[in-house]
């Protein structure tokens, strides 16, 4: 659902909904300053409720769920977007997850956002540059998860490429040591499997090349503190280390006879899969060290929230980027933009839309309604919500690109109108904000060259009501033709537009 931000927020939250563990931290923010004050993690092991046929178990979810009701005292009264809630790798696989969301919203009162792979590798990096040094060579940051591996090379605060790989510590515990039996032949399945997902990756990494390496994840830390427990470093991972617990695993022979210093008892049976894993990277990256960073996905959304009130939106960026690859007339985006957010002013307490971030996603859908353009001019507007649907946009949930999607495939001709009633209430939201950008569109069809006058405009349920100066639309026969026609396409999804 999407949702306001609150300002001059002094207490922010954000919760990591990871396939293998949910954690949450609490902050204190002071400009663009962040103080931590309570860090909460639990096992909860969500991708180990996924099935063959990708639906998440109820024991599972109920896992999930009891997480939350704890994590939820520690955020009951902090106001609409104080609180990020994301979803990673489980619940991007997850074929039911609607339902796990519903239910995680109801106790939690904040939105879940389920994130793509690349926009968990850019906010995990945001979270580990914040954490290290501001040093000016280039880092690799691997952090193995429950259901997916993220790869970022960046510089200072900026990533340079961005991957996420299907390969995690608990679905490969699930395949390939799901017993608990620890054996060469299985550890090499493991291993040559984890190469295998690397190998479509690897020459981008070695091309950019790095100065360190860092992994952010609890896995890499558990290895590094077995390796230390060895004698063999101290606290960093080494190849050397790496052998040495591999061979000790061999020999233990199973799971519940791991008993390495520093490895807590509930990561003991994911072990083995996040060695060879971590092996894996280590081969086909030719690493000989790789560090530990505390920071990773959590301390990221909280930095990206944070610049979210800084004015440093990160959506805005990704927005012009995608403009500017598409070759999109921005004067013409700018205008529309305009009308479409003075339009929405007019109408936003008759039509329920302040209570959100409803704004918001019609201000970028009119930005980038011509995206499609650039592909071919016959279907146009489906060209462009194929590509905002699909592409990876740094900032955005899948929701919010799902519903600015929604927004240009609408924005001109037929209206999906079934697509938009499988939203339910927010689909009635959204097919508002969809009349009101048509209504931008075709005021502005004269793309900049007439002098455009003030309009009134009154919503009612089901209508839109649009009052023209006396007499304009008998001199300016074109517009008035245009919303003449608009009324016919709009009368097919059962609203009513009057222009006068």
């Amino acid at each position: 659902m999407p949702h306001t931000i609150a300002k001059n927020l002094s207490l922010i939250a954000a919760i990591d909904l990871g396939s293998n563990s949910f954690h949450m931290v609490v902050a204190k923010a002071h400009h663009t300053e962040i103080r931590i004050l309570e860090r909460l993690g639990e096992k909860v092991q969500l991708a180990a409720g996924i099935d063959e046929e990708r639906m998440l178990s109820e024991e599972a979810m109920e896992r999930g769920l009891d997480c939350l009701k704890r994590f939820s005292q520690l955020i009951n009264g902090m106001p609409a977007g104080a609180v990020r809630i994301v979803g990673t790798n489980a619940l991007r696989e997850a074929r039911n997850r609607n339902e796990f969301i519903q239910r995680a919203e109801a106790i939690l009162g904040h939105p879940v956002e389920v994130i793509s792979g690349r926009e968990e590798a850019r906010l995990i990096y945001l979270g580990v540059s914040h954490t290290l040094a501001d040093t000016p060579g280039k880092r690799l940051v691997a952090d193995i998860g429950g259901g997916s591996t993220e790869f970022i090379i960046g510089q200072r605060f900026e990533p340079l490429l961005r991957e996420s790989l299907q390969m995690g510590c608990v679905s490969f515990t699930q395949r390939y040591f799901r017993d608990g039996k620890i054996t060469p032949a299985r550890y090499a399945q493991a291993y040559t499997a984890a190469r295998l997902e690397l190998m479509s990756i690897e020459n981008a990494l070695h091309r950019l090349t790095w100065d360190e390496a860092i992994g952010s994840s609890g896995t890499i830390r558990a290895i590094g503190a077995a390796i230390k427990a060895g004698g063999l470093g101290n606290g960093e991972v080494n190849a050397e280390g790496l052998a040495w617990v591999k061979r000790k695993l061999f020999k233990l022979g199973e799971v519940d006879k791991i008993d390495f210093d520093g490895v807590k008892p509930d990561r003991r049976a994911i072990f083995p899969a996040g060695l060879a894993i971590l092996e894996a990277i280590f081969d086909a990256l030719e690493l000989n060290r790789m560090d530990h960073c505390d920071g990773a996905l959590r301390e990221g959304v909280l930095f990206d929230l944070l610049g979210r009130h800084h004015h440093e939106d990160v959506r805005e960026r990704t927005l012009n980027s995608l403009m500017e690859r598409y070759h999109v007339d921005q004067g013409q985006a700018a205008r529309v933009e305009r009308k479409a957010l003075h339009a929405f002013d007019q109408v936003a307490d008759a039509w329920n839309l302040k209570d959100g971030n409803w704004r918001d996603l019609l201000g970028w859908a009119a930005k980038v309604h011509e995206i499609g353009l650039d592909i071919a001019h016959y279907h146009y507007h489906k060209h462009g919500a194929y590509l905002i649907e699909h592409s990876d946009l740094a900032g955005f949930s899948r929701e919010d690109q799902q519903m600015m999607a929604l927004l240009v495939r609408g924005h001109r001709r037929n209206i999906p109108k079934d697509r938009y009633a499988e939203l339910g209430d927010e689909g009635v939201k959204l097919l508002r904000l969809c009349v009101l950008l048509r209504f931008a569109i075709l005021f502005h069809h004269i793309r900049g060259t007439q002098q455009m006058p003030t309009v009134e405009l009154h919503g009612g349920d089901n209508s839109l009501d649009v009052a023209f100066p006396e007499g304009w639309l008998q001199q300016n026969q074109l517009t008035q033709a245009d919303f003449a026609n608009e009324a016919e396409w709009l009368a097919r999804v059962g609203f009513v537009l009057s222009v006068r």
